[in-house]
């Protein structure tokens, strides 16, 4: 018998992946959304996911781009 999960590929560097990873850490048990880790930057994820991967991506970027004041 075989098992299917549906969920989605996510390709990133390194860095990136630590940071979905400490992201999926964060959260209680029965919302944790990476399904597998396959290597270092590759992982397979819940497919309702996507967007909130994208949001926390988006929001940590703003926090660390430097915008040379006016």
């Amino acid at each position: 018998m075989v098992n299917a999960i549906k969920g989605l590929l996510v390709t990133c560097d390194v860095p990136m992946a630590q940071f979905i990873t400490n992201l999926n850490a964060s959260k209680p048990s029965s919302e944790k959304f990476i399904i597998q880790v396959l290597d270092s930057t590759h992982m397979f994820v819940q497919p309702n996911a996507a967007d909130q991967i994208r949001y926390q991506i988006a929001e940590f970027r703003n926090k660390i781009t430097y915008e040379k004041p006016a």
